[in-house]
């Protein structure tokens, strides 16, 4: 899956639960390599290589699509972790 496409799921899924907004946000920039301000798309968009290994390692194929609802369920599970960490 191109990394386009990919974001384009994400934006989709993410767009229609604005209470994930603020998770997804920090978790874009968690993503984004070092110094994403300096080159095009001037956008903190995950790299190439990492995409892959993430798509590798959740379906067992570097090319897989990855499925909005993973997507949805992975910025849930963020938020749960973020809010555990806090309560402590």
């Amino acid at each position: 899956m191109s990394r386009c496409r990919l974001i384009r799921a994400a934006v989709t899924a993410a767009a229609r639960r604005p209470g994930l907004w603020p998770v997804a946000l920090v978790q874009a920039f968690r993503f984004a390599p070092r110094g994403w301000w300096r080159r095009p798309p001037f956008l903190p968009v995950p790299d190439r290589d990492l995409v892959r290994f993430r798509a590798a390692t959740m379906y067992g194929r570097p090319d897989a699509p990855v499925e909005p609802g993973d997507v949805i369920r992975w910025l849930r599970w963020c938020r749960s972790e973020s809010r555990r960490r806090r309560a402590r």
